[in-house]
Formats: C-alpha cells, structure tokens, sequence
C-alpha cells in the first residue's frame, strides 16, 4: 500500500463574502421598457469601447490610465456611470487573466500526457496510476499531430499572457458562435438578435455607503421604488428632478429582504442590475451587498451533534447521518436533479436538491454536512482520458465547485457547517468496508451510500474501515493490535488489515490451512497441536550441564 498519496485533514469552509437578491421588476409601461433598453444600449456601447482601451492597456495600465478613461466616459453619461463602467471592464480583464492561465495550464498538462504516450512503444499496456501506449499505429500519428498543435496553440498563449493580451467577447463567446449555427440553436436571426443585444447592454451600478439609500445611481427606497439616474445624453427623458427616471412599478424581495432594508435604511452600500430575460420577456433587478464573512467554528465543535456524510453524483446526491462515534444511523437518502438543459434550470435543480438536504439536516438536528473537496478542473481533459467521452462528459457536467459554493452560502445561512474533506479513496474503500454490512432484505445499499458512510467518518476523523470485535485473548495475533480501530495519527491506519497466513481460529479443522499436514512433528508431544495443549520438550544434556550451578 506504499503508493496510496496522503490524505488531507478536514476543514470546516469558510462562509461566503457577499449576497446576492433578485427580484422582478412587474408592472413596467411601455414608455419604461424604452427607457430602459435606451439606457443598456448606450451605456453597452461605451462598456465596449472601454474595454476595448483597458485590454489595449494591458500590462501597462496605471492609476492614471484608469483616471484618464474615467474622465473621457464622464461627459458622454455621468461620474458614477462613468465609475461603474471603468470597474466592470478591470474586473473583466482580471476574469480573462484567470482564465488565460487556467488554459496555459491546461495545455501544459495535455502535452505532457501525449509525450508520455508518445514515448512508449504501441499496444504498451497502462497501468493503474500511469497511461500505456497507444493501440495502434494509426492513433500514435494522429496523437502526434494533436501534439504539435497543442505546443503551437501553448507557445500563442504564453506569448500573450507576456505581453499582457487577452482575448474577451462582451456577451460571450457561446453566443456569438451560436451566430454561425442558427438551425443547430433553433433560434431565427431576429431572436438571435435580441439576445445578443441584451446581453451587450450594461446596467448596472456599485454603492456607496452614506449616500442616500446606498446608491445614488440605481436607487431604491425602502418601499420599493426605483429610480434611475440617465445618461446626460438621455437626460431629456426624465420624469422627476436632477435628470433621474423614476419606474412606475414597485419591487420587492422575498428572500432577504428584511436585511436588504435595514441597509437600505441605514443607507448602508448596495449594488445593482437591471437585465432582461429575453426567453421570458422579464425585467429583474439584482441586489448585492459584501458581508463580514462568518468566524469558522472548531471542527470538534461542529461535529458534536454527529454530521450528515454527502457524496455527490451525476443525477443525485447521497447522503447519511452518522453519530458522533461514525455510526450510521437511520437509513440514507438521496436527492435528485436534473443537469440538463439551460443554466438557470440546471441553478435551481442545484438548489432545491441543497434545499433538502438543509431541510433534512435541521430535522435531525446535525450541524456539520461533510462533502468531498473536489475539483475536476485538471481531470476531464481529452488527452488524460482518451477515448471515454462518457467519462468527460459526465465530470464535466457535475457543478462540483458550484455545488459546494451554493452550499457553503445556504448553510451559513442555516448555522449548519460545511466540513470539506480529502476525497481520495473515499468511493472505493466506502464500497470495501460499508456496501455490504449496511445491505439488509429490507435496504439495498449502493456504492453511493457507502461514500456517503465514508465521507462523514474522515471528516470526524475515524478512519474509513468498520471496528470489529476483538480476537480471544490466547489466538496467535494476541501480541498484536486487538482492533482494526486505529487511533487517529497512527501510520498506516487508513490501510487493510495485514492477513496472517494459517488458520486463525478454531473453527479451523486439523489437516486444513497453511499449516496442514503432519501436525504431530511440531515438537509436541501426544496428538495434534490444534487439539492439544502446549508442552515445552526437555533440555537436551548439554544443556542441563551448562546451566548446573
């Protein structure tokens, strides 16, 4: 078992750093719906051209070239648009950099899986930490030229990440794609159109804390109204004083909505965005504030009341509640979803299936959810995987980071902590040790449940293996340990038992075993040593005469 990597403690997550609200925006005239699609087209347009200046910028950008861009947006909108907007393109240029080396690295980890692949002979056979060769001639050459095309596309990106270049599409580059494939998208070129637009218009504004309400752009007084401060090129369709345009609907929050009005009163700072759903034909307005980030709890403390072990799965998460010796108790469950289809439908499957499981744990009374640490991000590459695009698909499809985003969030909210633990092993030892004790004419236990089992008893810190009852006190392992319970911190403790060749108990007939045969010329007198007692033979002479006195 010397190549099993060393697992990582358990922690308990950190709590979220911000909020986000949404709320739609009901009732709006006509006359509101053209003020607003004005707004978002000639705030979108000046977003493009400032970014465009940012990403022009690059590594080179300063303080005053930030100054420089403000000053130039402020006569064509006014000083907070011009300030929302200088922010958003940094934040989005700072995006593209992390993405930019996110795909360096993944480039990286693709050449050096094909060059390892390369290198050994065709028809090699792979072993279970390390690929083999290839299967034939054919795919070798293939690989091949995916090598050298990956090693052109790794030298573009590093030469564009030195230079400070990064290549960003406002309104994404999914979309704009989908602009050459009309019929594969259903979509007419009018709808296209629609969307693209929408998705290009800006909207959207920081707060302030001490102006009036949290933010003197986008305001929104505690009863709901909003109010809109226009472009100065727009200033001539305002309906109230100082050049702002006040919609004729109100708005309010249902969730969180009595903190978003205690800030709002205390005109603490709150940001917002208008958008558009265009499928729906929907106005909302989103909400987002920073919060203090909540002080973890000591992991010993979160598990006093036991923990809910979570794995997560494709279609499903499996959980059980163990108690606070490791113990199973009651019977798994499992919540459902569905990952297909649009992002906002796969968001809220993610979230009423976390909902559940919330919903579960204060029932019972638990105050620590443990889930695996998990990150896919280097591991669903072609080159790694080869041939099983089931495989990548499937990994690429499970929301692992989002999943446990979304769940830190809503537990804070809950007081239940979020424990992360080392998923390695967690599956296949859960399945060894848990899948068939735990399976009864009554219950049938999956492998998912097992994880689950396994997941809860490393974030406690028991390792993953059942205790077993003890051996008698005079059987040949009696110098040995008595348990497979291994305290926490001894080396070797998440390993399998090492097994002791020859019978062990005496249920063990004579003549079977690795100790079969003639059980009379062990040095023992009388009949067989598994049916008779220990007697010591004599000393030899020289013996007796060497120790005479």
């Amino acid at each position: 078992m010397g190549g099993l990597r060393a697992i990582a403690e358990p922690f308990v997550a950190s709590g979220p750093s911000g909020v986000a609200i949404r709320a739609r925006l009901k009732q709006l005239t006509a006359g509101d719906e053209d003020v607003l699609r004005l707004v978002g087209a000639r705030l979108g347009g000046l977003a493009s051209k400032d970014l465009k200046a940012r990403c022009r910028d690059g590594l080179e950008h300063s303080a005053d070239a930030w100054a420089v861009r403000k000053r130039e947006l402020t006569p064509l909108s006014s000083s907070r648009w011009a300030g929302s907007i200088t922010k958003a393109s940094h934040d989005q240029w700072a995006l593209a950099r992390r993405g930019q080396l996110a795909h360096i690295q993944s480039l990286e980890a693709g050449i050096t899986t094909l060059t390892q692949r390369l290198s050994q002979p065709v028809g090699q056979k792979g072993s279970k930490h390390a690929p083999g060769g290839y299967r034939s001639r054919r795919e070798w050459h293939a690989k091949a030229r995916r090598l050298h095309v990956l090693q052109d596309r790794l030298d573009a990106e590093r030469a564009d990440r030195e230079a400070g270049v990064v290549h960003v599409v406002r309104g994404g580059k999914q979309l704009a794609r989908t602009r050459h494939h009309l019929d594969a998208a259903q979509l007419t070129e009018d709808q296209w159109r629609r969307r693209w637009e929408a998705e290009r218009w800006f909207c959207q504004a920081d707060g302030e804390s001490g102006k009036r309400y949290g933010n003197e752009t986008i305001r929104v007084s505690p009863d709901g109204e909003v109010s809109i401060k226009l472009p100065a090129p727009l200033a001539y369709l305002a309906n109230a004083p100082h050049g702002r345009y006040v919609l004729a609907c109100r708005v309010a929050f249902a969730h969180r909505g009595t903190e978003w009005a205690d800030r709002v009163a205390a005109n603490r700072a709150v940001a917002y965005r208008i958008h558009l759903d265009v499928d729906r034909d929907r106005w909302y307005l989103t909400a987002s504030w920073q919060i203090p980030p909540t002080p973890t709890i000591p992991l010993s403390a979160a598990l006093a009341q036991g923990v809910i072990g979570v794995d997560m799965n494709a279609d499903h998460l499996a959980a059980w509640r163990l108690d606070v010796h490791g113990n199973p108790a009651s019977d798994p469950r499992r919540f459902s979803y569905d990952l297909s289809g649009t992002a906002q439908h796969r968001d809220a499957q993610v979230r009423h299936a976390l909902t559940r499981l919330l919903n579960w744990a204060q029932a019972c009374g638990v105050k620590a959810i443990a889930v695996e640490d998990l990150d896919f991000a280097a591991e669903k590459t072609r080159e790694k995987h080869g041939r099983r695009k089931r495989f990548r698909q499937l990994i690429s499809g499970m929301p692992t980071a989002r999943l446990r985003a979304r769940l830190t969030s809503m537990a804070d909210h809950t007081g239940i902590a979020v424990i992360a633990v080392d998923p390695a092993y967690t599956s296949k030892w859960g399945a060894q040790h848990w899948q068939k004790p735990l399976t009864s004419n009554n219950r049938t236990t999956t492998r998912h449940d097992a994880a689950a089992v396994a997941i809860g008893r490393r974030a406690q810190g028991h390792p993953i293996r059942r205790r077993t009852a003890p051996p008698p006190h005079d059987q040949s392992d009696r110098a040995g340990h008595r348990t497979v319970q291994a305290r926490p911190g001894t080396p070797g403790r998440e390993e399998t038992r090492p097994r002791i060749p020859g019978p062990r108990t005496r249920s063990v007939r004579a003549g079977r075993g690795a100790k079969a045969g003639n059980q009379n010329t062990q040095h023992r007198s009388g009949r067989s040593a598994e049916h008779e007692s220990w007697q010591q033979d004599s000393l030899p002479l020289s013996h007796k005469e060497r120790f005479r006195p």
